[in-house]
């Protein structure tokens, strides 16, 4: 199906095609008629196959049509009446340049908020009034407090990447953003991954949504080839360097568990004659910013990233990506991957994976319903015994540098982390009745 047969404006068919798009994908197809006709929506779909699209085009449409059918006179200062919340700064940098991107035949103003650089410029922006605000929760709230921001007049709320926000212990803020909006709202959350903490919290603020999901359930983009590697822990460096080398890999963005571990490997990757760059939440935003410019340029050959970087980083054909350390959170692997094979093209994602993740891999397979394939290197053949337990080895997770975010993260009580007390407590609890889901 062709964007022309979606019901979107001639301003908005001339932005889509002057990057290039004419055929909308299943998710767009899906999301994009629901929400111009003013429907909640839960969708899910998987990373790369154009989510931000599908609800910015929609937003941008509706709220152009109601400002020329207002009677009411044109503001010199507005106030925003669609919000965007977004679980990191990349991702709300892209989602800001989507919405400027296709925006941009439209007479509405935009502005996106994040932490890590200054607020007063913000504060500026703000005073000279937007339509569209994005926003990650945290600066979010720092605006608030300063009374800098009015969100009574939000209209249209998505959040991106729920799923993850929840995961960063983000649900308090959220509350908080919450309780400023207007009651009667159009609601949108959209996702790569769909667990039942999304279902719940979807209970408590969508009105009748209409569910769309356009692939099973947490599952990887069909084009990205995944293959793990299994090697003994102190020989991973070694045999990463040896396979870009080896294979030439010229653009491979590479996944740790931890900021220390990121810069630790960096500067490895550097001694070996490879130029690298590390991006995680204690760099300051315009360093993070500096170096995925650069690496989207090729000046910089690899990029070592935590979690912070699974999201949010919407990188053309982008052809490697190795976990260098699997994820402790199985969902996490879904998103890694997902920055290679974007808008169809093919990719590959390695895991270099030595015995004590093995429980770690087994849960991510479970996760995917798949085996991966296993490829031992010759040479690197792993010499440590391999664990065959089901569940992961208990390691607390490292904080991504996200702020109020991680302080909130004891706070979020998903099911998975309540205590028993919690759990026999909310379980005595009278249930609430879900809302109904309508399929698209």
């Amino acid at each position: 199906m062709t964007f022309d047969n979606l019901g979107l404006s001639t301003d908005l068919l001339r932005a889509v095609a002057e990057q290039g798009y004419t055929e909308a994908t299943p998710i767009q197809q899906q999301a994009i008629p629901a929400i111009l006709q003013g429907q909640d929506v839960l969708a899910s779909a998987q990373t790369g196959t154009g989510k931000t699209a599908g609800f910015t085009l929609p937003l941008l449409q509706r709220l152009s049509t109601a400002r020329f059918s207002s009677t009411k006179p044109n503001k010199v200062q507005r106030t925003p009446r669609a919000l965007v919340l977004t679980p990191t700064r990349e991702l709300a940098a892209q989602v800001s340049d989507s919405v400027k991107t296709y925006g941009k035949y439209l007479p509405l103003r935009s502005a996106v908020v994040y932490g890590g650089v200054g607020i007063e410029p913000q504060i500026q922006m703000l005073r000279r009034g937007v339509d569209i605000l994005v926003a990650t929760p945290g600066r979010l709230l720092d605006h608030l407090g300063q009374k800098t921001l009015d969100l009574s007049q939000v209209e249209i709320l998505v959040l991106d990447e729920c799923d993850r926000m929840l995961d960063m212990g983000f649900i308090n803020d959220i509350r908080k953003i919450l309780a400023k909006l207007p009651a009667s709202r159009q609601t949108l959350m959209f996702s790569a991954t769909f667990s039942k903490a999304i279902q719940q919290l979807a209970n408590t603020l969508l009105e009748s949504p209409i569910l769309i999901e356009v692939a099973p359930r947490n599952t990887a983009a069909e084009q990205v080839q995944q293959v793990v590697h299994p090697v003994d822990r102190e020989r991973k460096r070694e045999l990463l360097s040896y396979m870009i080398g080896f294979h030439n890999w010229q653009q491979v963005l590479v996944f740790t568990r931890t900021k220390h571990g990121a810069n630790r490997l960096a500067e490895q990757l550097a001694k070996d004659g490879l130029k690298t760059s590390a991006i995680h939440g204690n760099k300051t935003q315009a360093a993070r910013t500096r170096a995925l410019n650069d690496f989207k340029q090729g000046k910089v050959r690899v990029l070592v990233a935590t979690d912070v970087a699974s999201r949010g980083l919407d990188i053309d054909q982008l052809p490697h990506v190795v976990n260098f350390e699997l994820p402790d959170v199985p969902e996490d692997y879904v998103h890694r991957i997902g920055r290679t094979g974007r808008a169809g093209n093919e990719g590959r994602a390695v895991s270099l994976v030595c015995g004590d993740e093995y429980p770690l891999l087994k849960n991510i397979e479970r996760l995917l319903n798949q085996t991966l394939a296993k490829d031992v290197i010759a040479g690197y053949e792993p010499t440590a015994p391999i664990q065959t337990g089901t569940e992961p080895t208990n390691r607390k997770r490292s904080s991504q540098g996200q702020g109020r975010g991680n302080r909130a993260k004891s706070q979020a009580q998903s099911a998975p982390t309540r205590s028993r007390a919690q759990s026999q407590k909310a379980a005595s609890a009278k249930p609430r009745a879900p809302k109904p889901l309508r399929t698209a």
